[in-house]
């Protein structure tokens, strides 16, 4: 892609899921002539997560639409901030917090989502994170918090191999906002039980993205 002027559209999925969870918008984007990338976000901590997304995208040869599901928004929105080759960043239901923010403090002044009494801390430190627990989301809950809309059958798969947050990741706080400086598109879910939908409004509208709302779930 070295010298492409149409930009690689790097994916970068959130907590409680992996890059496999963009299957479906893969097969779209590059049956439309695309060309895609969905690394690993590690969801150990924030500025340890954003460095590895920086790092895929540094190494990228031409422009970078970066996107970003749930936590996989702050971890774009502090991987973006100085990248000259970033062009655009899309948040799908996201975090996208300010520099001294975390992903519990940006959406602490609204209603609490389903997520706060489904998930569960780990009895044990998580490995490879600062300190704390691993969280995940109860199984009796997987499915209304986390994909409401997919088949059980198919929810049942992603509760089974859900990827947990480190505890830490979530209370770190971001030290740089990629969507200063870059532009950035919005898509709000109406639906949605695991980020407060009043706060993905007030993110969107304050980093004056093109906003789109979806009447679905996380």
């Amino acid at each position: 892609m070295t010298g492409s002027t149409q930009p690689t559209i790097v994916l970068v999925h959130g907590a409680f899921a992996d890059a496999s969870g963009f299957a479906g918008v893969i097969r779209e984007l590059t049956t439309a002539g695309h060309h895609v990338v969905a690394p690993p976000n590690p969801l150990r901590g924030l500025a340890s997560d954003a460095a590895a997304v920086r790092a895929v995208v540094s190494a990228v040869g031409g422009p970078v639409l970066l996107v970003g599901h749930s936590y996989g928004g702050a971890v774009i929105t502090q991987a973006s901030a100085g990248l000259d080759n970033v062009t655009g960043l899309v948040y799908l239901a996201a975090f996208s917090p300010d520099a001294g923010e975390s992903c519990a403090s940006v959406q602490a002044p609204f209603p609490a989502s389903m997520l706060a009494a489904t998930v569960e801390p780990t009895p044990y430190d998580a490995p490879g994170a600062a300190g704390g627990p691993d969280l995940f989301i109860r199984a009796d809950g997987f499915r209304e918090t986390f994909c409401a809309d997919v088949p059980a059958d198919l929810a049942a798969v992603m509760c089974a191999t859900q990827r947990p947050l480190a505890a830490a990741a979530f209370g770190e706080n971001a030290t740089a906002a990629g969507w200063k400086t870059i532009p950035s598109w919005y898509q709000l879910a109406r639906h949605d039980n695991a980020i407060p939908p009043q706060a993905q409004e007030f993110m969107a509208k304050r980093m004056g993205s093109t906003l789109e709302e979806i009447d679905g779930s996380h």
